[in-house]
């Protein structure tokens, strides 16, 4: 930022930086084909459904790193995902705050959520989208925890937020804890659902064989111990699982055991056969 010495001509100066910046972002984005919402703020209720809401609590004035603000709880269009104006709708507002920090004014903390190490606007986007074209790393904020059912870690744009939906209602069919829970990953939400059908077709076999009831808790760990891990093991050994997850590669040769074999067990024969049509 150059300086002119003039704090008012500094602060127009800021906002139409900030403005053309945003349209250069705009136009790269369209150009390289990306995802319309990369550039889009994540909205923190969409966030925290996905996740699982199970509490809050305030946690008080803190000073918090602007990078780690994502969002937004009002699903403003005003800023784009990295806090630039998106039109001049917000200038006179914006150039006021400019030209207030510029002269060293005391400006009021925002507002937010915490949601594991990410931030989400209640309150105050005029003054992060400032304090970012001013070129500083923190703001102080009033922040209130929110607590969620899965890690928020790994959440970069919307689209992200399909995954992490399908997981929890996976996680809530199959409630699998501990070291299971971390290792039962795939990357297509929709393998959640499928992987989902399958574990309790799983866990209903299970019951008619043993003529008694097995709640989820109890289906989804044998299942792990019994099917997943042996069936995992093998496929490794047999060189199948490739550049999947361990989840993918066993939801795949699942599959293909059924419709070649016909069959639910698992030995050396349905393996060599799986591995000798692998292509």
């Amino acid at each position: 930022m150059k300086e002119t010495g003039f704090p008012r001509a500094d602060a127009e100066n800021d906002f139409l930086r900030a403005r053309r910046g945003q349209v250069l972002s705009r136009l790269s984005t369209w150009l390289r084909r990306e995802p319309d919402d990369v550039n889009i703020m994540l909205p923190f209720h969409e966030v925290v459904e996905a996740l699982g809401y199970l509490g809050e609590h305030r946690i008080g004035l803190r000073v918090i790193k602007l990078e780690s603000i994502v969002g937004t709880v009002d699903r403003s269009r005003d800023f784009d995902r990295r806090f630039r104006p998106t039109s001049a709708r917000v200038r006179e507002r914006w150039e006021r705050l400019a030209l207030a920090a510029r002269r060293g004014e005391e400006i009021p903390p925002i507002e937010v959520y915490r949601v594991g190490e990410l931030h989400f606007i209640i309150d105050g986007h005029h003054r992060v989208s400032v304090a970012i074209a001013q070129g500083l790393s923190t703001i102080e904020a009033s922040v209130t925890a929110v607590r969620t059912k899965l890690d928020p870690s790994g959440i970069r744009h919307r689209g992200d937020l399909i995954v992490k939906d399908y997981r929890r209602l996976f996680l809530e069919r199959v409630p699998l804890t501990g070291h299971a829970r971390a290792s039962v990953i795939v990357s297509d939400p929709w393998d959640y659902a499928k992987l989902g059908e399958h574990v309790e077709a799983w866990g209903f076999r299970l019951m008619q064989d043993e003529g008694k009831f097995c709640d989820r808790a109890s289906v989804a760990q044998r299942w792990f111990e019994e099917e997943f891990v042996p069936v995992v093991g093998m496929l490794r050994q047999a060189g199948l699982i490739g550049d999947r997850t361990d989840a993918e590669a066993y939801m795949w040769v699942a599959a293909e055991r059924y419709r070649l074999i016909r069959t639910h067990r698992w030995d050396d024969d349905v393996i060599e056969t799986l591995r000798s049509r692998r292509h």
